[in-house]
Order: C-alpha cells, then structure tokens, then sequence
C-alpha cells in the first residue's frame, strides 16, 4: 500500500475552501484510478499556537505505480490543476508506504 497526504495551508478565504473542496474537488478526486480509500478533515490542531495546516487530505493505492499512474493520468493532471481554484494558502504534499514499527 501507498498513501498520499495533502496538507493544505491556512486559504485567504476560509469560508470558501470548504464548500468548494467537498462539492467540486473532493468528487473529481475520487475518479483518480487505483484510489482506494480516501479521508479529509477540517480539524487540524497544532499542540501549541495555532495549527499551520487548514485542512489534510490521505489517499490509498495498492503501489507506488498505482499512485504514480493515477497522478499522471488525466484526472489526475486535472486534479492537480483545481487545486489553484481553492487551495490559495499552498500545499505540501507527500507519499509514503505502510507505517513500521516495533511491537510493544
């Protein structure tokens, strides 16, 4: 398994990220091929100060080539261009592989 998360920074308006997120973009996203799972949230806490992130979003796919494909597909390629239509406070992007650690 291989997971995208977005962070997405604090948008010049708030008011408007979060409908245009859940009723334009979050629906083109879900037509990402190989996606098989995805989650958003709005509440993002930092553990002092104000948190540095408005909203994240996380995706699964089966493998890297999944997620490559799907991103370099043409959905993905407009998935990425929507992101300026709401997204004005950037975003940092990352993947990685399933989480390994010791058993207690």
């Amino acid at each position: 398994m291989r997971k995208i998360v977005v962070l997405y920074g604090q948008p010049k308006d708030p008011d408007h990220f979060p409908s245009y997120y859940e009723q334009k973009h979050l629906p083109l996203a879900a037509q990402l091929p190989g996606l098989r799972a995805s989650r958003h949230s709005f509440d993002i806490a930092a553990p002092e100060g104000p948190a540095p992130f408005f909203c994240m979003w996380e995706g699964e796919f089966d493998s890297g080539e999944a997620l490559a494909g799907a991103m370099s597909s043409e959905i993905g390629r407009r998935v990425a261009a929507d992101t300026a239509n709401y997204a004005t406070g950037g975003v940092t992007l990352f993947h990685c592989g399933p989480v390994e650690g010791k058993k207690s």
